[in-house]
């Protein structure tokens, strides 16, 4: 697992503070018919205002206090996160082949490794603001991308959401991938994964993903 160690350490730095807008306090928390009627660029750029303030506000998640963090993130993010796909997409075709089990232990495990990994830099959110680029979108969109930008604190932090329309009428978006500075969150572990289950295969990334999250925990 040394080489998804080595992809976390590269990108740490740069995705501080655009992680901490997907796995932080109300991130994503939006009530059902609200959500149904927002566009999903000024969804986007609603929440995200709600976050930053949320995490400058709160000591604790700018500590990195996990269990709060991951209380928060079951509660709220969970709901407005279509995590099944993004996990699937970052397993790719061994997906399919993965039972029902093991597909739960590579979504809990794959969530752990995430919040873990950077919730140590919450600390790092000061005076940042999220700026929403122009819009490219129709009402029939099933799919959109929502480009943004995080200023302030240094250069400005490129963060892209790619959303989708979930079924039923009055569903609203649900965030199934982001892309900080042109690097796809989940493109980005599908090559490290697909290494270690050409290696080892599911059972071998589940371990290995938990040996990872162990880990962080004592560290």
């Amino acid at each position: 697992m040394n080489s998804i160690a080595t992809v976390q350490r590269r990108h740490i730095g740069r995705l501080a503070v655009a992680s901490a807008l997907l796995f932080s306090a109300a991130a994503f928390f939006v009530s059902p018919a609200r959500a149904a009627d927002e566009a999903p660029d000024a969804l986007v750029q609603r929440i995200s205002g709600d976050v930053l303030e949320t995490i400058k506000a709160d000591k604790s998640i700018k500590a990195g206090d996990i269990n709060k963090i991951m209380v928060l993130v079951d509660s709220k993010i969970m709901p407005n996160v279509n995590f099944q796909r993004m996990t699937a997409s970052a397993v790719g075709p061994a997906w399919r082949q993965a039972t029902p089990e093991q597909q739960k232990r590579l979504q809990d495990e794959f969530k752990i490794l995430l919040v873990r990994t950077y919730a140590g830099a919450l600390d790092q959110v000061s005076n940042q603001s999220v700026s929403v680029r122009p819009f490219r979108g129709s009402p029939d969109d099933k799919e959109v991308l929502v480009r943004t930008e995080i200023r302030g604190g240094g250069d400005p932090v490129q963060l892209d959401y790619r959303l989708e329309k979930t079924p039923g009428e009055g569903s609203g978006w649900k965030v199934y991938n982001l892309n900080v500075l042109g690097v796809w969150l989940v493109d980005t572990y599908r090559t490290q994964f697909a290494q270690q289950i050409n290696s080892q295969g599911i059972d071998g990334l589940i371990s290995a993903l938990a040996a990872r999250n162990k880990s962080n925990t004592k560290s």
